[in-house]
């Protein structure tokens, strides 16, 4: 393969890459180390040890990945593309491969299996081409993760508001506690040895720190202790002036 196909080659697999509509795909860490993966894979391309996997045959097999379509099959519709006879260890050890390679799913969920099989023996026995029940396959299992990506984004947003409430409650019963909003202000609040402290942003995207008597101690309270660039110097500043004697304010 020629510097020139090379560069062909990788230039296609970017502008698939930057080609999704979504933001977080092409910024995700995973998808960005597949990504990486297959660029080394397409350049190094000429000095590959699989010798049989030659035009289109590579990209087919990588899009079958975690279906479950039986390897006899797919086995004879790439014997039916040009390139030299496959086996059944051809194309079973090249799966492997390109597993190994991180092509396919992050985590293929064996629960879909019988799913996926079932759907593939309907399409065959109605006459369904190959490469159309494996776009079917795909998209079915791509919605599955889709799903559960959902829910874990909705679990972990009911887990947060479940420890924001936690953290609110204690506040507001007088035990110490973290940084924590209280539903409906603009304030931080925290508690340290029987101290409360408020955290309020500024138009600079900074944060005052005050102590307050009382969490409804909203808009009046004492002068600044201090003004920071960031929510963590602030913490720092109460763990010194939280355990000192008593200040005037």
């Amino acid at each position: 393969m020629s510097d020139d196909e090379r560069i062909a080659n990788v230039k296609n697999l970017l502008g698939d890459y930057v080609r999704s509509p979504s933001l977080r795909h092409i910024r995700d860490p995973y998808s960005l180390d597949r990504l990486a993966k297959e660029v080394v894979r397409r350049v190094d391309r000429g000095n590959s040890i699989w010798r049989k996997w030659i035009g289109q045959r590579d990209a087919f097999l990588k899009s079958t990945l975690f279906l479950w379509i039986p390897i006899q099959d797919v086995r004879d519709f790439l014997n039916g593309m040009p390139g030299p006879p496959l086996t059944k260890t051809d194309v079973a050890q090249r799966l492997i491969a390109l597993e190994e390679e991180g092509h396919g799913f992050a985590s293929p969920n064996p629960d879909l299996q019988a799913e996926c099989l079932a759907m593939y023996e309907k399409e065959k026995a109605e006459g369904t081409e190959m490469a159309a029940i494996v776009a079917l396959l795909r998209d079915h299992v791509e919605m599955f993760y889709v799903h559960v990506s959902e829910a874990q984004r909705e679990q972990e947003r009911r887990q947060r508001e479940e420890a924001r409430v936690a953290r609110e409650q204690r506040l507001l019963s007088g035990a110490d506690c973290p940084w924590t909003q209280v539903q409906g202000s603009k304030h931080k609040y925290c508690r340290v040895n029987g101290r409360t402290y408020r955290l309020s942003p500024t138009e600079d995207k900074k944060w005052t720190l005050c102590r307050v008597n009382s969490v409804a101690d909203y808009e009046a309270g004492s002068s600044p202790l201090g003004r920071y660039q960031r929510r963590e110097d602030a913490t720092k500043a109460i763990e010194k002036l939280a355990y000192q004697p008593d200040l005037k304010w």
